[in-house]
């Protein structure tokens, strides 16, 4: 079972948040982190493995979460409620970005019957704030928090070409590129020129990087003072779509709709 690793950047801010850092709260967040789509219910010793804490610590974090109701235990087994989604809800329901973008994605998923989603920069992942699939979309497993890697996505490569050189540099000297699938593109020089070719190009199309079978396209969501904050993308299975439909008939609609969307994302 592969432990919840923190990324360099999170091990960083532990290291030099200083003495108002609550490494208690870091610890309950993590736990919190340990389920997934994958582990939908863990033991106490499951759960101290995956975040690489003394047990003593999860028992008391595992204890605090089902005091409180954002987890239930049967006797050995943890799993999450939903009141955990109160979290997420909060985000959302206070970051004016997600309501503008959540009824744009499902309008433009309803006008071109595929899949459709807005995602932000977190560390070395984009996380979907914003998503839309038309129904018979079965296979698709990305919805709102789905997080992908940002060096192998069209979401990422966008929101990383609006970084600062400096910043992206940084950003490439701390990962691991790890090979998802054969096509992935790991070699960090060949990143760079890949981001950078983004930014000349105001889009990129990721072709079964992240996940074989899936190519996805993507563009920078500016806010009204020309910043990035968000990328949107169309996605979907590559028998669906042949590259040059990627960039003549889903490129279009998706800068149409930033273009639209501009104006609102003050």
């Amino acid at each position: 079972m592969p432990r919840l690793r923190r990324s360099q950047a999170d091990l960083q801010r532990a290291e030099t948040a200083g003495p108002e850092f609550l490494e208690a709260l870091a610890r309950g967040l993590r736990v919190i982190q340990a389920f997934d789509r994958d582990h939908r219910q863990l033991s106490l010793s499951d759960v101290a493995r995956l975040v690489d804490l003394p047990r003593a610590s999860v028992r008391r974090t595992l204890h605090t979460l089902v005091q409180l109701g954002f987890a239930q235990c049967d006797g050995r087994q943890f799993r999450l409620t939903p009141r955990i989604m109160t979290l997420a809800g909060a985000y959302l329901m206070s970051n004016p970005v997600s309501t503008i973008l959540q009824p744009a994605v499902e309008r433009l998923s309803s006008d071109i019957g595929e899949a459709c989603s807005a995602a932000v920069l977190d560390g070395e992942d984009v996380v979907m704030i914003a998503h839309a699939s038309p129904s018979r979309v079965l296979a698709l497993n990305a919805q709102i928090g789905f997080r992908v890697p940002a060096f192998a996505s069209s979401l990422g490569r966008v929101l990383l070409a609006a970084l600062e050189n400096s910043e992206l540099d940084e950003f490439l000297a701390r990962i691991q590129p790890e090979q998802l699938t054969p096509l992935t593109l790991v070699d960090k020089k060949a990143l760079r020129r890949a981001i950078l070719k983004a930014r000349d190009e105001g889009f990129s199309l990721a072709d079964q990087e992240a996940e074989l079978g899936f190519r996805s396209i993507s563009v920078p969501l500016r806010r009204i003072d020309g910043r990035v904050i968000a990328s949107l993308n169309v996605g979907l299975h590559s028998e669906r779509g042949p590259l040059n439909a990627m960039y003549d008939v889903f490129l279009p609609k998706l800068r149409a709709l930033a273009d639209e969307l501009q104006p609102q994302l003050i």
